[in-house]
């Protein structure tokens, strides 16, 4: 299918935001009759994996103090304890957060999303 028979893609940010604003979401404006997206049309993406990570911190090394590396070996990271730490998705910083203790693993809860530039 050539790129100008596509059909166009809904703003979601731009609904987000309207939504959040109080106004009911817009559909695309292309003339066709659009039904409002919910959470359920994504159904089809649910299963498709991802890589989440949580980064405590960063510190460059040489490789021989790489290779020094034992059990209790302490690294000095960027961060101070308490600061927030980085989610990243698929390599793509998502959203900050703090670690949490839940019984006896841990987690982490997201305290700011950070909204990407889509240029």
């Amino acid at each position: 299918m050539s790129d100008d028979r596509k059909p166009p893609l809904p703003d979601l940010e731009a609904d987000v935001d309207l939504v959040n604003a109080g106004a009911p979401p817009t559909a695309p404006s292309s003339g066709e009759d659009h039904s409002v997206k919910s959470a359920a049309d994504l159904e089809a993406l649910f299963d498709v994996p991802v890589h989440v990570s949580a980064v405590l911190g960063r510190t460059r090394m040489d490789v021989g103090d790489l290779l020094k590396i034992a059990p209790g070996t302490m690294l000095e990271l960027d961060r101070k304890v308490g600061e927030a730490i980085d989610i990243f998705v698929n390599n793509r910083l998502v959203a900050r957060g703090e670690v949490v203790l839940v019984e006896d693993r841990l987690g982490v809860t997201m305290t700011e999303i950070i909204k990407a530039d889509r240029n």
